[in-house]
Protein backbone atom coordinates (compact mmCIF):
# COMPACT_ATOMS: atom_id res chain seq x y z
CA UNK A 1 0.00 0.00 0.00
CA UNK A 2 2.83 2.40 0.67
CA UNK A 3 3.70 3.24 -2.93
CA UNK A 4 0.34 4.07 -3.97
CA UNK A 5 0.26 6.28 -0.88
CA UNK A 6 2.94 7.74 -1.68
CA UNK A 7 1.36 9.06 -5.32
CA UNK A 8 -1.70 9.90 -4.07
CA UNK A 9 0.00 12.36 -1.82
CA UNK A 10 2.31 13.26 -4.52
CA UNK A 11 -0.69 13.95 -6.38
CA UNK A 12 -1.73 16.00 -3.98
CA UNK A 13 1.40 18.11 -3.70
CA UNK A 14 1.27 18.52 -7.92
CA UNK A 15 -2.64 20.01 -7.49
CA UNK A 16 -1.70 22.58 -5.03
CA UNK A 17 0.91 23.90 -7.07
CA UNK A 18 -1.14 23.83 -10.24
CA UNK A 19 -3.88 26.13 -8.36
CA UNK A 20 -1.21 28.46 -6.96
CA UNK A 21 -1.59 32.31 -7.27
CA UNK A 22 0.39 32.79 -10.78
CA UNK A 23 1.81 36.54 -11.20
CA UNK A 24 0.99 38.09 -14.25
CA UNK A 25 3.90 39.61 -16.19
CA UNK A 26 4.15 43.73 -15.77
CA UNK A 27 3.71 45.20 -19.65
CA UNK A 28 6.12 47.76 -20.69
CA UNK A 29 3.58 50.17 -20.06
CA UNK A 30 2.65 49.54 -16.66
CA UNK A 31 6.14 48.39 -15.64
CA UNK A 32 7.12 51.76 -16.07
CA UNK A 33 3.64 53.49 -14.59
CA UNK A 34 2.95 53.09 -10.57
CA UNK A 35 0.35 50.84 -10.65
CA UNK A 36 0.99 47.78 -9.14
CA UNK A 37 1.08 44.42 -10.99
CA UNK A 38 -1.99 42.98 -12.39
CA UNK A 39 -2.39 39.36 -10.06
CA UNK A 40 -4.49 36.78 -11.47
CA UNK A 41 -5.64 34.24 -8.66
CA UNK A 42 -6.69 30.76 -9.07
CA UNK A 43 -9.94 31.53 -6.63
CA UNK A 44 -11.27 34.51 -7.97
CA UNK A 45 -11.29 32.62 -11.42
CA UNK A 46 -12.98 30.02 -9.47
CA UNK A 47 -15.50 31.68 -8.17
CA UNK A 48 -16.46 33.51 -11.05
CA UNK A 49 -16.81 29.84 -13.06
CA UNK A 50 -18.80 28.79 -10.15
CA UNK A 51 -20.86 31.37 -10.61
CA UNK A 52 -21.71 32.09 -13.40
CA UNK A 53 -25.13 34.35 -13.02
CA UNK A 54 -27.01 35.18 -9.64
CA UNK A 55 -29.56 32.29 -10.80
CA UNK A 56 -27.25 29.11 -10.84
CA UNK A 57 -24.27 28.28 -8.66
CA UNK A 58 -22.05 24.87 -9.24
CA UNK A 59 -18.80 22.86 -7.71
CA UNK A 60 -17.45 19.11 -7.45
CA UNK A 61 -15.29 17.00 -5.42
CA UNK A 62 -13.21 13.52 -6.12
CA UNK A 63 -12.47 11.57 -3.45
CA UNK A 64 -9.81 9.13 -3.84
CA UNK A 65 -9.11 6.39 -0.66
CA UNK A 66 -6.78 3.64 -0.56
CA UNK A 67 -8.07 1.37 2.61
CA UNK A 68 -6.62 -1.63 3.60
CA UNK A 69 -8.15 -3.65 6.41
CA UNK A 70 -7.23 -7.04 7.92
CA UNK A 71 -9.89 -8.84 10.49
CA UNK A 72 -12.29 -6.17 10.70
CA UNK A 73 -14.92 -7.88 9.37
CA UNK A 74 -14.33 -11.27 9.33
CA UNK A 75 -12.85 -11.01 13.37
CA UNK A 76 -10.55 -13.79 12.50
CA UNK A 77 -8.04 -15.54 9.69
CA UNK A 78 -8.98 -18.53 10.79
CA UNK A 79 -11.97 -20.38 8.62
CA UNK A 80 -13.22 -22.40 11.74
CA UNK A 81 -13.90 -19.25 13.52
CA UNK A 82 -15.07 -17.19 10.65
CA UNK A 83 -16.43 -19.58 8.20
CA UNK A 84 -18.83 -16.90 6.01
CA UNK A 85 -15.59 -14.46 6.41
CA UNK A 86 -12.06 -15.62 6.92
CA UNK A 87 -10.73 -16.50 3.55
CA UNK A 88 -11.47 -12.54 2.35
CA UNK A 89 -9.63 -11.59 5.81
CA UNK A 90 -7.37 -9.16 4.31
CA UNK A 91 -8.37 -6.10 2.05
CA UNK A 92 -7.12 -3.33 -0.04
CA UNK A 93 -9.38 -1.83 -2.20
CA UNK A 94 -9.41 1.56 -4.20
CA UNK A 95 -12.28 4.05 -3.76
CA UNK A 96 -12.93 6.90 -6.57
CA UNK A 97 -15.68 9.26 -5.60
CA UNK A 98 -17.01 11.84 -7.68
CA UNK A 99 -19.31 14.21 -7.26
CA UNK A 100 -21.07 17.40 -9.29
CA UNK A 101 -23.89 19.81 -7.34
CA UNK A 102 -25.76 22.64 -8.20
CA UNK A 103 -27.78 24.99 -6.87
CA UNK A 104 -30.52 27.05 -8.80
CA UNK A 105 -31.99 30.54 -8.17
CA UNK A 106 -35.55 31.15 -10.03
CA UNK A 107 -36.49 33.39 -6.77
CA UNK A 108 -34.60 34.73 -3.54
CA UNK A 109 -36.99 32.75 -1.82
CA UNK A 110 -36.82 29.42 -3.45
CA UNK A 111 -33.61 27.14 -4.63
CA UNK A 112 -33.44 23.88 -6.51
CA UNK A 113 -30.69 21.77 -5.40
CA UNK A 114 -29.15 18.62 -7.61
CA UNK A 115 -26.36 16.64 -6.91
CA UNK A 116 -24.65 13.67 -8.67
CA UNK A 117 -22.12 11.19 -7.62
CA UNK A 118 -20.69 7.74 -8.56
CA UNK A 119 -18.09 5.57 -6.73
CA UNK A 120 -15.89 2.55 -8.48
CA UNK A 121 -13.58 0.47 -6.70
CA UNK A 122 -10.48 -0.90 -7.42
CA UNK A 123 -9.87 -4.28 -5.86
CA UNK A 124 -6.65 -5.36 -5.16
CA UNK A 125 -7.92 -8.40 -2.98
CA UNK A 126 -10.65 -10.64 -4.01
CA UNK A 127 -13.88 -8.07 -2.62
CA UNK A 128 -15.64 -9.31 0.53
CA UNK A 129 -19.16 -8.62 0.12
CA UNK A 130 -21.99 -7.79 -2.45
CA UNK A 131 -22.18 -8.14 -6.15
CA UNK A 132 -18.39 -8.38 -6.73
CA UNK A 133 -17.98 -11.18 -4.00
CA UNK A 134 -14.30 -12.64 -4.49
CA UNK A 135 -13.75 -11.07 -7.34
CA UNK A 136 -10.55 -8.43 -8.55
CA UNK A 137 -10.34 -5.35 -10.31
CA UNK A 138 -12.56 -2.96 -10.94
CA UNK A 139 -15.98 -2.69 -9.80
CA UNK A 140 -18.18 -0.15 -12.13
CA UNK A 141 -20.90 0.53 -9.20
CA UNK A 142 -23.70 2.66 -10.57
CA UNK A 143 -24.29 6.74 -10.07
CA UNK A 144 -26.89 7.82 -8.36
CA UNK A 145 -28.86 11.22 -8.18
CA UNK A 146 -27.50 11.81 -4.37
CA UNK A 147 -29.93 15.21 -3.66
CA UNK A 148 -32.24 16.42 -5.94
CA UNK A 149 -34.76 19.01 -3.66
CA UNK A 150 -36.54 21.91 -3.66
CA UNK A 151 -36.07 24.58 -0.09
CA UNK A 152 -38.37 27.88 0.18
CA UNK A 153 -36.94 30.14 2.47
CA UNK A 154 -39.85 31.97 4.47
CA UNK A 155 -42.95 30.73 2.99
CA UNK A 156 -46.32 33.09 3.47
CA UNK A 157 -43.59 35.38 5.24
CA UNK A 158 -43.22 32.60 8.39
CA UNK A 159 -39.99 32.00 10.57
CA UNK A 160 -39.05 28.90 8.33
CA UNK A 161 -37.64 26.90 5.64
CA UNK A 162 -39.46 23.85 3.91
CA UNK A 163 -37.18 21.59 1.96
CA UNK A 164 -39.03 18.37 0.03
CA UNK A 165 -37.03 15.93 -1.97
CA UNK A 166 -33.29 13.94 -1.30
CA UNK A 167 -31.19 15.76 1.25
CA UNK A 168 -28.19 15.26 3.38
CA UNK A 169 -30.14 15.38 7.32
CA UNK A 170 -27.54 15.72 10.06
CA UNK A 171 -28.89 16.20 13.85
CA UNK A 172 -27.37 17.16 16.92
CA UNK A 173 -23.85 15.10 16.57
CA UNK A 174 -25.62 12.42 14.55
CA UNK A 175 -25.42 10.27 16.98
CA UNK A 176 -28.94 8.78 15.69
CA UNK A 177 -29.66 10.98 12.67
CA UNK A 178 -26.68 11.32 9.92
CA UNK A 179 -26.81 8.51 7.26
CA UNK A 180 -29.61 7.01 5.62
CA UNK A 181 -27.69 5.22 3.49
CA UNK A 182 -25.27 3.45 5.51
CA UNK A 183 -24.70 0.22 3.22
CA UNK A 184 -23.08 2.22 0.22
CA UNK A 185 -20.27 2.78 2.96
CA UNK A 186 -20.00 7.05 2.76
CA UNK A 187 -20.54 7.21 -1.02
CA UNK A 188 -23.98 8.84 -0.18
CA UNK A 189 -26.00 10.11 3.26
CA UNK A 190 -29.30 11.37 2.12
CA UNK A 191 -32.37 10.65 3.34
CA UNK A 192 -35.28 11.35 1.02
CA UNK A 193 -37.65 13.18 3.09
CA UNK A 194 -39.87 16.20 4.35
CA UNK A 195 -38.35 19.24 6.18
CA UNK A 196 -39.61 21.87 8.00
CA UNK A 197 -37.62 24.12 10.11
CA UNK A 198 -38.66 27.01 11.93
CA UNK A 199 -36.45 29.10 13.85
CA UNK A 200 -37.69 31.11 16.68
CA UNK A 201 -35.11 33.36 17.24
CA UNK A 202 -37.00 35.94 20.15
CA UNK A 203 -36.61 32.75 22.28
CA UNK A 204 -33.75 31.22 20.60
CA UNK A 205 -35.46 28.04 19.67
CA UNK A 206 -35.25 25.89 16.62
CA UNK A 207 -37.96 23.48 15.73
CA UNK A 208 -37.65 20.40 12.93
CA UNK A 209 -40.12 18.59 11.94
CA UNK A 210 -39.48 15.73 9.14
CA UNK A 211 -41.24 13.46 7.43
CA UNK A 212 -39.20 10.60 6.19
CA UNK A 213 -39.42 8.00 3.00
CA UNK A 214 -36.35 6.24 2.53
CA UNK A 215 -36.40 2.73 0.39
CA UNK A 216 -33.33 0.23 0.72
CA UNK A 217 -32.76 -0.37 -3.54
CA UNK A 218 -31.40 2.64 -4.98
CA UNK A 219 -33.63 2.71 -7.71
CA UNK A 220 -36.88 2.20 -6.12
CA UNK A 221 -38.04 5.37 -7.25
CA UNK A 222 -35.39 7.50 -9.39
CA UNK A 223 -33.59 5.45 -11.61
CA UNK A 224 -29.78 5.09 -11.39
CA UNK A 225 -26.82 5.89 -13.89
CA UNK A 226 -26.83 1.67 -15.03
CA UNK A 227 -27.69 -1.20 -13.23
CA UNK A 228 -27.54 -1.12 -9.18
CA UNK A 229 -28.21 -4.87 -8.83
CA UNK A 230 -31.38 -4.53 -7.21
CA UNK A 231 -33.87 -6.62 -9.07
CA UNK A 232 -37.17 -7.35 -6.96
CA UNK A 233 -37.99 -10.85 -6.74
CA UNK A 234 -33.87 -11.98 -6.54
CA UNK A 235 -31.42 -11.84 -4.32
CA UNK A 236 -30.34 -8.20 -2.86
CA UNK A 237 -27.15 -6.74 -4.54
CA UNK A 238 -25.98 -3.20 -3.77
CA UNK A 239 -28.44 -1.41 -1.16
CA UNK A 240 -28.47 1.78 0.45
CA UNK A 241 -30.03 0.39 3.68
CA UNK A 242 -31.09 -2.68 5.15
CA UNK A 243 -34.70 -2.49 4.73
CA UNK A 244 -37.33 -0.27 3.63
CA UNK A 245 -37.57 2.79 6.35
CA UNK A 246 -40.66 5.47 7.45
CA UNK A 247 -39.74 7.40 9.93
CA UNK A 248 -40.92 10.81 11.55
CA UNK A 249 -38.81 13.41 13.91
CA UNK A 250 -39.82 16.18 16.19
CA UNK A 251 -36.37 18.02 17.04
CA UNK A 252 -36.66 20.98 19.26
CA UNK A 253 -33.14 22.87 19.87
CA UNK A 254 -32.93 26.10 22.63
CA UNK A 255 -30.07 28.09 22.72
CA UNK A 256 -31.27 30.14 25.22
CA UNK A 257 -28.06 29.87 27.59
CA UNK A 258 -24.82 29.89 26.00
CA UNK A 259 -23.36 27.83 28.58
CA UNK A 260 -26.10 24.89 28.12
CA UNK A 261 -27.76 24.30 24.93
CA UNK A 262 -30.65 21.53 25.19
CA UNK A 263 -31.81 19.39 22.32
CA UNK A 264 -35.47 17.23 23.34
CA UNK A 265 -36.63 14.54 20.39
CA UNK A 266 -38.71 11.87 19.41
CA UNK A 267 -38.11 9.74 17.22
CA UNK A 268 -40.37 7.07 15.36
CA UNK A 269 -39.19 4.70 12.49
CA UNK A 270 -40.85 1.99 10.79
CA UNK A 271 -38.79 -1.17 8.87
CA UNK A 272 -40.35 -3.53 6.10
CA UNK A 273 -38.09 -5.91 5.38
CA UNK A 274 -37.50 -6.40 1.51
CA UNK A 275 -39.75 -8.57 -0.45
CA UNK A 276 -37.47 -11.70 -1.75
CA UNK A 277 -37.73 -14.75 -2.01
CA UNK A 278 -35.93 -17.06 1.31
CA UNK A 279 -32.53 -16.31 2.06
CA UNK A 280 -32.05 -13.89 -0.01
CA UNK A 281 -34.70 -11.75 2.25
CA UNK A 282 -33.39 -9.71 5.25
CA UNK A 283 -33.92 -6.43 6.91
CA UNK A 284 -36.20 -5.44 10.02
CA UNK A 285 -40.11 -5.75 10.56
CA UNK A 286 -40.55 -3.04 13.21
CA UNK A 287 -41.76 -0.20 15.17
CA UNK A 288 -39.27 2.37 16.77
CA UNK A 289 -40.49 4.51 19.18
CA UNK A 290 -37.36 7.07 21.15
CA UNK A 291 -37.40 9.77 23.26
CA UNK A 292 -34.54 11.22 24.05
CA UNK A 293 -32.88 14.85 25.29
CA UNK A 294 -29.21 16.15 24.70
CA UNK A 295 -27.18 19.03 26.63
CA UNK A 296 -24.04 20.82 25.55
CA UNK A 297 -21.98 23.45 26.12
CA UNK A 298 -18.55 25.63 27.07
CA UNK A 299 -18.48 26.16 30.22
CA UNK A 300 -15.43 27.92 32.29
CA UNK A 301 -14.17 29.20 28.99
CA UNK A 302 -11.92 25.53 29.06
CA UNK A 303 -14.77 23.32 29.27
CA UNK A 304 -16.56 21.83 26.59
CA UNK A 305 -19.31 19.47 27.19
CA UNK A 306 -22.40 17.18 25.48
CA UNK A 307 -24.56 14.50 27.70
CA UNK A 308 -27.45 12.80 25.33
CA UNK A 309 -29.58 10.08 26.60
CA UNK A 310 -32.14 8.17 24.86
CA UNK A 311 -34.91 5.82 25.41
CA UNK A 312 -36.42 3.28 23.00
CA UNK A 313 -39.78 1.17 23.13
CA UNK A 314 -42.10 -0.43 20.23
CA UNK A 315 -41.60 -4.14 18.97
CA UNK A 316 -39.32 -6.00 16.18
CA UNK A 317 -40.16 -9.09 14.35
CA UNK A 318 -38.48 -12.13 15.33
CA UNK A 319 -35.55 -13.78 13.26
CA UNK A 320 -33.80 -16.89 12.96
CA UNK A 321 -29.74 -17.50 12.88
CA UNK A 322 -30.21 -17.87 8.77
CA UNK A 323 -32.21 -14.35 8.77
CA UNK A 324 -35.17 -15.70 8.16
CA UNK A 325 -38.35 -15.21 9.78
CA UNK A 326 -40.03 -17.85 11.84
CA UNK A 327 -43.67 -17.02 11.94
CA UNK A 328 -44.84 -13.18 11.30
CA UNK A 329 -46.72 -13.10 13.95
CA UNK A 330 -44.45 -13.10 16.50
CA UNK A 331 -42.93 -10.07 17.76
CA UNK A 332 -41.00 -8.91 20.50
CA UNK A 333 -41.34 -5.91 22.89
CA UNK A 334 -38.61 -3.56 22.55
CA UNK A 335 -37.08 -2.05 25.70
CA UNK A 336 -33.60 -0.48 24.93
CA UNK A 337 -31.94 2.47 26.12
CA UNK A 338 -28.29 4.13 25.59
CA UNK A 339 -25.89 7.21 26.64
CA UNK A 340 -23.42 8.85 24.66
CA UNK A 341 -21.43 11.78 26.14
CA UNK A 342 -18.15 13.49 25.92
CA UNK A 343 -15.63 16.22 28.12
CA UNK A 344 -13.09 18.22 27.24
CA UNK A 345 -10.77 20.27 28.06
CA UNK A 346 -9.52 23.14 25.44
CA UNK A 347 -6.20 24.66 26.86
CA UNK A 348 -6.27 27.22 24.39
CA UNK A 349 -2.59 26.90 23.91
CA UNK A 350 -0.54 27.83 20.58
CA UNK A 351 -1.27 24.28 19.64
CA UNK A 352 -4.81 24.13 20.30
CA UNK A 353 -4.67 21.21 22.61
CA UNK A 354 -7.54 19.26 23.62
CA UNK A 355 -7.85 16.90 25.73
CA UNK A 356 -11.13 14.46 26.17
CA UNK A 357 -13.32 12.24 27.40
CA UNK A 358 -16.00 9.80 26.03
CA UNK A 359 -18.60 7.58 27.69
CA UNK A 360 -21.13 5.72 25.19
CA UNK A 361 -23.47 3.50 26.30
CA UNK A 362 -25.74 0.95 23.96
CA UNK A 363 -27.59 -2.00 25.66
CA UNK A 364 -27.64 -5.25 24.17
CA UNK A 365 -30.02 -7.74 23.98
CA UNK A 366 -30.50 -10.11 26.81
CA UNK A 367 -31.10 -13.68 25.83
CA UNK A 368 -33.03 -15.26 28.31
CA UNK A 369 -35.80 -12.27 28.37
CA UNK A 370 -38.94 -12.79 26.02
CA UNK A 371 -38.31 -8.66 25.05
CA UNK A 372 -35.94 -7.23 22.52
CA UNK A 373 -33.40 -4.59 24.70
CA UNK A 374 -30.73 -4.12 21.99
CA UNK A 375 -30.69 -0.31 21.19
CA UNK A 376 -31.39 0.87 17.42
CA UNK A 377 -29.38 3.67 16.29
CA UNK A 378 -31.92 4.36 13.97
CA UNK A 379 -30.23 6.85 11.37
CA UNK A 380 -26.75 6.87 12.73
CA UNK A 381 -24.58 3.93 11.56
CA UNK A 382 -21.91 5.57 10.34
CA UNK A 383 -18.42 5.88 11.64
CA UNK A 384 -18.87 8.11 13.90
CA UNK A 385 -16.14 7.45 16.48
CA UNK A 386 -14.47 4.47 14.48
CA UNK A 387 -14.08 3.82 10.29
CA UNK A 388 -13.22 0.06 11.24
CA UNK A 389 -15.01 -1.48 14.15
CA UNK A 390 -18.49 0.41 14.45
CA UNK A 391 -19.25 -0.40 10.78
CA UNK A 392 -16.92 -3.37 9.50
CA UNK A 393 -16.65 -5.09 13.06
CA UNK A 394 -20.42 -5.26 13.68
CA UNK A 395 -21.64 -7.50 10.17
CA UNK A 396 -21.08 -10.80 12.10
CA UNK A 397 -23.41 -9.61 15.14
CA UNK A 398 -25.51 -7.35 13.56
CA UNK A 399 -25.33 -5.44 10.58
CA UNK A 400 -23.18 -2.54 8.49
CA UNK A 401 -23.01 0.30 11.26
CA UNK A 402 -25.81 -1.22 13.55
CA UNK A 403 -23.58 -0.67 16.52
CA UNK A 404 -24.98 -2.35 19.56
CA UNK A 405 -24.50 -4.02 22.81
CA UNK A 406 -21.45 -1.35 23.94
CA UNK A 407 -19.84 0.87 26.73
CA UNK A 408 -16.79 2.30 25.12
CA UNK A 409 -14.98 4.77 27.40
CA UNK A 410 -11.41 6.56 26.61
CA UNK A 411 -10.14 9.34 26.05
CA UNK A 412 -8.74 11.29 22.97
CA UNK A 413 -6.15 13.94 22.57
CA UNK A 414 -6.51 16.78 19.55
CA UNK A 415 -3.38 18.80 18.53
CA UNK A 416 -2.57 21.38 15.41
CA UNK A 417 1.32 21.65 15.75
CA UNK A 418 1.09 23.91 12.39
CA UNK A 419 -1.33 25.84 10.10
CA UNK A 420 -3.95 23.42 8.88
CA UNK A 421 -2.01 20.19 9.95
CA UNK A 422 -4.00 18.89 12.54
CA UNK A 423 -3.57 14.75 14.46
CA UNK A 424 -5.54 13.32 17.12
CA UNK A 425 -5.28 10.09 19.11
CA UNK A 426 -7.76 8.04 21.05
CA UNK A 427 -7.76 5.13 22.80
CA UNK A 428 -10.89 3.27 24.03
CA UNK A 429 -11.86 0.08 26.34
CA UNK A 430 -14.59 -1.50 24.48
CA UNK A 431 -16.91 -3.71 26.51
CA UNK A 432 -20.21 -5.47 25.93
CA UNK A 433 -23.04 -4.65 27.76
CA UNK A 434 -24.36 -8.85 27.33
CA UNK A 435 -21.87 -11.31 27.08
CA UNK A 436 -24.07 -12.71 24.12
CA UNK A 437 -24.36 -11.37 20.95
CA UNK A 438 -27.24 -9.48 19.95
CA UNK A 439 -27.75 -10.80 16.98
CA UNK A 440 -25.45 -13.67 15.09
CA UNK A 441 -26.08 -15.76 12.01
CA UNK A 442 -25.15 -19.26 11.70
CA UNK A 443 -21.99 -18.80 9.97
CA UNK A 444 -20.72 -16.34 12.42
CA UNK A 445 -21.34 -17.66 15.82
CA UNK A 446 -17.90 -19.74 16.23
CA UNK A 447 -16.44 -16.12 16.21
CA UNK A 448 -17.64 -15.49 20.05
CA UNK A 449 -17.70 -17.01 23.05
CA UNK A 450 -20.95 -15.78 24.60
CA UNK A 451 -18.96 -15.82 27.95
CA UNK A 452 -16.60 -13.14 27.62
CA UNK A 453 -17.72 -8.80 28.04
CA UNK A 454 -14.60 -7.56 26.54
CA UNK A 455 -14.34 -6.73 23.15
CA UNK A 456 -10.74 -5.33 23.01
CA UNK A 457 -8.71 -2.44 23.36
CA UNK A 458 -8.42 -0.17 20.82
CA UNK A 459 -6.22 2.82 19.13
CA UNK A 460 -6.55 4.98 16.74
CA UNK A 461 -4.34 7.77 15.27
CA UNK A 462 -5.28 10.42 12.31
CA UNK A 463 -3.45 13.13 10.35
CA UNK A 464 -5.01 15.67 8.21
CA UNK A 465 -3.54 17.89 6.00
CA UNK A 466 -5.32 21.08 4.39
CA UNK A 467 -2.97 21.78 1.12
CA UNK A 468 -5.55 24.61 0.17
CA UNK A 469 -9.21 25.55 -0.28
CA UNK A 470 -9.25 22.99 -3.28
CA UNK A 471 -6.60 20.07 -1.90
CA UNK A 472 -6.59 18.65 1.66
CA UNK A 473 -5.45 14.93 2.79
CA UNK A 474 -5.37 12.39 5.81
CA UNK A 475 -3.67 9.21 6.82
CA UNK A 476 -5.96 7.31 9.24
CA UNK A 477 -5.07 4.04 11.31
CA UNK A 478 -6.99 1.89 13.99
CA UNK A 479 -6.42 -1.34 15.80
CA UNK A 480 -7.86 -3.53 17.89
CA UNK A 481 -6.90 -6.27 20.17
CA UNK A 482 -9.73 -8.78 20.50
CA UNK A 483 -10.68 -9.72 24.43
CA UNK A 484 -12.69 -12.66 25.48
CA UNK A 485 -15.92 -11.83 23.61
CA UNK A 486 -14.31 -12.98 21.11
CA UNK A 487 -12.60 -16.51 20.32
CA UNK A 488 -9.80 -16.41 18.37
CA UNK A 489 -8.17 -12.79 19.88
CA UNK A 490 -6.21 -12.05 17.06
CA UNK A 491 -5.80 -8.22 16.50
CA UNK A 492 -7.91 -6.03 13.84
CA UNK A 493 -6.18 -3.21 11.93
CA UNK A 494 -7.61 -0.65 9.18
CA UNK A 495 -5.46 1.91 7.47
CA UNK A 496 -6.68 4.59 5.11
CA UNK A 497 -5.11 7.46 2.68
CA UNK A 498 -7.38 9.89 1.25
CA UNK A 499 -6.76 12.87 -0.80
CA UNK A 500 -10.04 14.97 -1.56
CA UNK A 501 -10.28 18.02 -4.51
CA UNK A 502 -13.13 20.25 -4.08
CA UNK A 503 -14.10 23.18 -6.76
Amino acid sequence: MLPATAAMLASAFVATAAVAQTTIPATETNASSATPTAVWRFDEFAKQLKNPTVALSWGGDFRVRDEYFNNAMSLSSDPHFSPLFGTGHEQEYFRFRGRVWASFFPTNAVTLNLRLAAEPREFLKPAFSDTFFNSTGMQWRYGIVDNFNLQWKKPFDLPATVTVGRQDIFLGDGWLVGDGTPEDGSFTYFLDSLRLTCKLDEIHTTIDAIGILQYARPDAWMPTFGPSGTVPGQPAGLLLTDQDEKGAILWIANKSVPEANVDGYFIYKHDTRLNNPPPADFGDNADIYTFGGRISGLALNHWKYSAEGAYQFGRKQEQDEFLTTYDTSIFHEIRAGAVNSKLTYLFKDDWNDQLSLSYEFLSGDNPHTGTDEMFDVLWGRWPRWSEMYNIYSYVPETRVGQTANLHRIGPTWNVTPAKNLDFSLSYYVLLADEDTPTRTLVFTQQSFTDHGSLRGNYLQAILKYKFNQYVSAHLWSEFLWEGNYYSKQQMMDFLRAEVMFTF
